[in-house]
């Protein structure tokens, strides 16, 4: 996924917060990756394992991606551990937090990860070659999505080992007081200022789009890659469409 982005291909994702594994199996085949989600979710770590199981396992080669509660280095190590591709960072503010998160997910002696055997070394089968092609292998996404993420989005993205950034739009509207409000000004012109800031520094933005109408208005705005759909919103509207026609059928 690193070399398709920073090659300036088409990588299209899609996001999982349900616990039950046949939902990111389901997604995993049209898609190039899975967001597992944990900082909104109750999702603990058993659930993340089995979420991460069944994209592997699904059609197609879409890997699974986690996003993490916080940028705390222990959250990061038991993510990674459990086998996930990489990480998504939320709420990070500046290039300090940037490299803090960095670190995190790299081994001595470029990072503080703890080294241990566990899915993602193949309980140890493979235990010294993935520390070695661990920091190759692992994708490192920070997620800017307040007004002081913006103001130092230049900062963020120029640190070493962020793979990509990726623009939280219903945080970053709320922080800037625009909440929902996709075609705001204020939140273009702060979008805009994360995208000058990666195509400046080499280092691709993505953002969400929850169903098709806001993939649209958000994507078009010169993203690198999108996460396309949330597993709750895609099932509301699905269901709200499908009741609405049977409703309309029998009136």
């Amino acid at each position: 996924m690193r070399d398709a982005l920073r090659d300036g291909e088409s990588v299209v994702g899609t996001w999982a917060s349900l616990a039950d594994p046949a939902v990111p199996e389901l997604l995993a085949p049209d898609a190039d990756f899975v967001l597992l989600d944990t900082e909104h979710t109750p999702n603990g770590l058993e659930t993340v394992a089995d979420c991460a199981r069944a994209v592997d396992a699904a059609a197609g080669d879409a890997i699974p991606l986690a996003r993490v509660a916080w940028n705390d280095p222990v959250r990061i190590k038991r993510l990674l551990d459990l086998g996930v591709a990489g990480v998504m960072v939320p709420m990070v503010e500046s290039a300090d937090e940037a490299r803090a998160a960095v670190e995190a997910c790299r081994y001595p002696p470029d990072g503080v990860r703890g080294i241990a055997t566990a899915r993602a070394s193949a309980y140890g089968r493979e235990f010294e070659s993935y520390v070695e092609r661990a920091a190759a292998e692992t994708l490192t996404i920070l997620q800017v999505e307040t007004e002081a993420g913006v103001e130092h989005a230049a900062d963020i993205a120029a640190v070493d080992g962020v793979d990509a950034l990726f623009v939280g739009p219903a945080d970053l509207s709320a922080n800037l007081g625009v909440f929902g409000e996709w075609d705001d000004p204020e939140l273009a012109g702060a979008i805009g200022t994360v995208l000058a800031a990666g195509d400046d520094a080499g280092t691709p933005v993505g953002t969400l789009g929850a169903d098709p109408e806001q993939v649209r208005a958000l994507g078009s705005m010169g993203f690198d890659f999108l996460i396309a759909g949330v597993d709750t919103a895609l099932l509301l509207s699905g269901v709200a469409d499908a009741v609405g026609a049977a409703r309309d059928v029998l009136e």
